[in-house]
């Protein structure tokens, strides 16, 4: 959690092979804002894990799909009260086939429909709730495949203009795809009660090929979905051109495995940015930052960043580009701990992130060791930048 007090406590529904963003990017991106977010998973409990898939849009008729990270459960599914939640995310990817006919989990969406309580549902999610009967008569969209199914159940269908749609009638909030993440996750933290303040920020991602793959999309869409306005550029690209991402996990090896993630859409052109223009700095990790961290208009930029005390935010591998770049100096700092003769050789105070969690603040500076700490990573830059959510 990034905060000690929970303002707000929602359900996340959950599946092996739920689509891995759609899994994880409301998981993480709540908590940073004060919600606790209990993950289940019928059959599992606690501690267990759920593989995801990675859905991706790559020319063919219908998405790729590749193996993604490994989603921890954090509570069981068997204990669930509903009562004691204000609202319930379901994701998407292949899970809602097979939950979408399961007893205990039709029982379970009925008691939240019935009982008026926020419902986010995303891409195929929304078979849940037609087997559950919760989009009768209900204005309701999705990805496109799942359109007959809606239909069938009674729902009046809104087709989406883009993948990055959502619907709202009522209770009931539904996403075209994780790109809908934005405005998904905004009207969910309205439904919720919340109100966000301070969200007129702009914001700059320092991108390239093989960063983690969560480690761009979470805290990208998690600002996104503040309303803050955020750009992502790299290195000899441009607006609408893609970098390739990497799916770091934990799976018992000496260190971490690597797969292929998602492809990231850039929105700006690295060549001329201004670094006067932006609020922050993102850094993003995985092996992106071993390249960048030898490019002189990268090491140009940041400094700039440093330089003018703007919040700066890196995390996992990212702060090789910090080292490089001369501003550890001096500075309290974390990191990935393989990372740690780096930041250490920099000149930087090295501070152990004891759980692998733990983020830190130092001035303007923040720094994490991982993906599983970014709702601290991404609570922490907020209070940098002065945007809030309240309840």
């Amino acid at each position: 959690m990034a905060n000690t007090e929970a303002q707000r406590s929602v359900l996340m529904l959950c599946g092996d092979y739920m689509e891995d963003y759609e899994a994880m990017v409301p998981f993480q991106a709540l908590q940073a804002y004060g919600v606790s977010v209990d993950a289940v998973c019928p059959g599992k409990k606690a501690g267990d894990v759920c593989r995801t898939a990675i859905h991706d849009f790559r020319g063919h008729q219908t998405y790729s799909e590749s193996r993604g990270h490994n989603f921890t459960l954090n509570a069981t599914f068997e204990d669930v009260e509903v009562s004691k939640y204000d609202g319930l995310v379901i994701p998407g990817g292949r899970a809602p086939e097979y939950l979408s006919v399961d007893d205990s989990v039709i029982k379970l969406v009925k008691k939240f429909s019935d009982s008026g309580k926020p419902i986010a549902s995303i891409c195929h999610g929304q078979l849940i709730l037609a087997g559950a009967g919760s989009v009768k008569g209900r204005k309701c969209t999705a990805y496109p495949a799942v359109k007959p199914v809606l239909v069938a159940a009674g729902a009046h269908w809104v087709e989406p203009d883009t993948m990055s749609a959502c619907a709202v009638h009522e209770n009931i909030i539904t996403g075209v795809t994780y790109e809908s993440h934005p405005e998904f996750i905004q009207l969910f933290v309205k439904a919720l009660g919340g109100t966000i303040k301070g969200s007129e920020k702009r914001i700059l991602f320092l991108c390239g090929d093989y960063m983690e793959d969560y480690e761009v999309k979470v805290p990208f869409q998690s600002l996104q979905a503040l309303g803050c306005h955020v750009d992502a550029v790299c290195p000899k690209k441009a607006a609408g051109d893609k970098c390739v991402t990497a799916v770091h996990d934990f799976e018992g090896d000496q260190t971490y495995t690597e797969k292929p993630g998602h492809d990231f859409t850039l929105t700006a052109n690295f060549e001329g940015i201004d670094a006067s223009s932006y609020d922050a700095l993102v850094i993003p990790g995985g092996r992106a930052p071993e390249y960048l961290a030898l490019d002189g208009s990268v090491i140009k930029l940041v400094k700039e960043f440093m330089e003018a005390e703007k919040p700066v935010a890196s995390i996992c591998h990212g702060q090789q580009i910090l080292a490089a770049a001369g501003v550890l100096k001096g500075r309290k700092c974390t990191a990935y701990p393989a990372v740690k003769l780096q930041v250490v050789l920099s000149g930087a105070k090295w501070l152990e992130p004891d759980p692998i969690d733990r983020c830190y603040t130092d001035g303007n500076l923040v720094t994490g060791a991982a993906w599983p700490g970014h709702p601290q990573f991404i609570s922490q830059l907020m209070a940098l930048l002065g945007v809030r959510v309240s309840f």
